[in-house]
């Protein structure tokens, strides 16, 4: 219940602070938006570049951790993972208030769900950050970003949508469920890999062990009344 609150307050608070600055009333905004989506280098700091691409990291972390919820959830999780692609933890937030907790793992991974499991995807994703931030600290002019913190709404609302990304992480049970169905849950793996920002995360999915596929509760009755016959 804690927790929840906590997201909620986020979620409210942070909608209201971007309705408040209304970055999409700026002509900036529009023209920065494109230069940052066409991968204009030359017309964007390295910096502001690395943060709006990460915001397509962050989304694939927790797609890895909510999709193996599966049927269980009062909705499915890929509308939010979509959405949260667009505007970012706006987006996400309300999926993880709805979210019942499920630490079990039952039926057989579609192609999407199987992508989501390996560790192979979870290295690309640790590979991808570690590039983004090279580009970043060795191109990127850090004092001309706080700069454009300080000056434009854009830029400042899509550097704590990032922010608030990993500060979310550890308020949410998809970290303890996730360890929960495959069979390597402890606590203190859990804090450690949730107060680690971004790299905590990363480093789970590169290490966790592939989920089973194991039949459903449907194909479990239907083929004991099928013996039973």
């Amino acid at each position: 219940m804690v927790r929840r609150l906590l997201l909620a307050t986020i979620w409210i608070g942070f909608l209201g602070y971007i309705l408040w600055l209304a970055p999409l009333d700026q002509p900036f905004t529009w023209s920065f938006a494109h230069n940052l989506v066409t991968l204009q280098w030359g017309e964007v700091n390295a910096y502001l570049m690395v943060i709006f691409w990460m915001m397509g990291v962050w989304p694939m972390i927790y797609a890895c951790l909510m999709f193996a919820d599966g049927q269980t959830q009062p909705f499915p999780s890929w509308p939010f993972f979509v959405v949260s692609n667009l505007v970012g933890v706006i987006g996400l937030i309300p999926y993880l208030l709805v979210r019942q907790r499920n630490s079990a793992f039952s039926g057989k991974k579609d192609f999407w769900l199987d992508l989501l499991d390996r560790r192979s995807t979870g290295v690309a994703l640790l590979l991808t950050t570690l590039m983004l931030f090279t580009i970043a600290v060795t191109v990127g002019d850090w004092n001309d970003y706080v700069t454009q913190f300080r000056s434009y709404a854009f830029v400042h609302l899509i550097s704590l949508d990032f922010c608030l990304m990993g500060l979310i992480f550890p308020l949410t049970s998809l970290i303890d469920d996730d360890m929960q169905r495959r069979g390597v849950y402890r606590t203190e793996r859990v804090w450690a890999i949730a107060l680690v920002p971004l790299f905590g995360p990363l480093i789970y999915l590169c290490w966790r062990p592939a989920l089973l596929n194991l039949p459903s509760t449907q194909e479990t009755l239907s083929n004991g009344f099928s013996r039973a016959l």
